[in-house]
C-alpha cells in the first residue's frame, strides 16, 4: 500500500523512574532514543518526527542537526503521553498524511520488518501489535480517518482504547522486540544481553 505516511517517536516522557535522561543513555556505543529513530529511518518513508518535551533530548537534536529527523516541542508533555499523540495526530493531518505510525523511542529492539508490517497492514482501521499482556499497544499504524480521535487525546491515555476494537488488525510479533526500557535496571540488563560474544 503506497501513500504518504508519517512517522512519529514518542520522545516526551520525564523518565522519572530512571531518574531522568534514559533517551540519551548510552546502550551499544549509541544513544537509547536512536535505536527507534534508525529502525524508522530504514523504512524510507520521508524525515520523521520526534515528540519531544520543552526540554528535548540530545539524540533528538543530533537527528535536526544531521537533516534525519524533525523534533516538535510538547508544551503540555508533563500532562501525559496523550498529549503527545494527538500533537503528532495533529501534525500528520496538516501534512496529508493517510497514515501515522507511532513508536515509542525507548523501544530499541523494534525491527523496521515490524514498522513496514504495521504500515502494509493499516488499511481503513488501525494496525498495532500484541504485548506481553495479551493487550494491543504501539508500536502502530493508524489511517487518516483516526486521527480526528487520536488528536483529541490528552492526559496519560494513550491511542489503546482505539486499539480495543474488532476491526483492528492485531500483529503477533516477537516480544523480544516489544521490551522497553524505564529503569537502569532494564538498560544495564539489556546491554549484557545484546553485548557481542567475544
Amino acid at each position: 500500500m503506497s501513500g504518504h505516511v508519517a512517522i512519529a517517536l514518542l520522545a516526551a516522557g520525564s523518565a522519572r523512574r530512571f531518574g531522568g535522561g534514559k533517551l540519551d543513555a548510552m546502550l551499544g556505543g549509541k544513544r537509547l532514543g536512536r535505536y527507534a529513530l534508525d529502525a524508522a529511518l530504514a523504512l524510507g518513508r520521508g524525515t520523521p518526527l520526534i515528540v519531544v518535551g520543552p526540554e528535548a533530548a540530545a539524540f533528538a537534536l543530533e537527528a535536526r542537526a544531521e537533516g534525519l529527523a524533525t523534533p516538535i516541542v510538547n508544551p503540555l508533555a508533563q500532562e501525559g503521553l496523550g498529549t503527545s499523540v494527538a500533537l503528532a495526530a495533529r501534525h500528520a493531518a496538516d501534512a496529508g498524511a493517510d497514515r501515522l505510525l507511532l513508536l515509542a523511542a525507548d523501544m530499541p529492539l523494534v525491527s523496521p520488518a515490524t514498522l513496514a508490517a504495521l504500515i502494509e497492514a493499516c488499511g481503513n482501521a488501525p494496525a498495532c501489535v500484541r504485548h506481553a499482556d495479551g493487550h494491543p499497544g504501539i508500536p502502530a499504524c493508524f489511517p487518516s480517518a483516526s486521527f480526528a480521535a487520536l488528536a483529541a487525546l490528552g492526559g496519560d491515555k494513550g491511542a489503546g482504547a482505539l486499539l480495543r476494537t474488532a476491526e483492528v488488525a492485531v500483529l503477533e510479533v516477537s516480544l523480544r522486540e516489544l521490551r522497553d526500557v524505564d529503569t537502569v535496571a532494564e538498560l544495564e540488563q539489556l546491554a549484557m544481553e545484546t553485548r557481542p560474544s567475544s
